[in-house]
């Protein structure tokens, strides 16, 4: 059964940097694609950035070379790099993943970037 769990969300100063972690289980990091996803009130999920094999991944243009990827095989867990944040980052936090036609998604995890 694949299950996703995001962390790492918390309050930052805009120009500070966090890193979010999205533990997965039923599924492999290395291998599987996975999204991440955010979401502001009264707005629709809005897609962020794609890891997929092999390590290649995708970012949006708001986030491009602001966002970065890395994993950790052995534990299982993607983490999303978010460097040099803007108050426009202020979201809610979803890894994504689709497995045989089945989205599953995390419970997410808040970034609020304030001074």
């Amino acid at each position: 059964q694949v299950h996703l769990a995001e962390s790492g969300g918390g309050l930052v100063q805009p120009g500070g940097s966090l890193t979010l972690s999205c533990t997965a289980s039923g599924i492999s990091v290395d291998r599987d694609e996975i999204n991440w996803y955010r979401q502001t009130p009264g707005n629709e999920r809005v897609w962020v950035a794609r890891l997929i094999y092999r390590g290649h991944s995708f970012y949006s243009d708001p986030v491009k070379g602001r966002f970065t990827f890395t994993f950790d095989s052995a534990k299982n867990i993607n983490f999303l790099h978010m460097n040099n944040l803007k108050p426009d980052d202020t979201a809610v936090y979803y890894c994504q993943t689709q497995q045989r036609g089945v989205e599953y998604w995390g419970q997410g995890t808040q970034v609020t970037v304030s001074s």
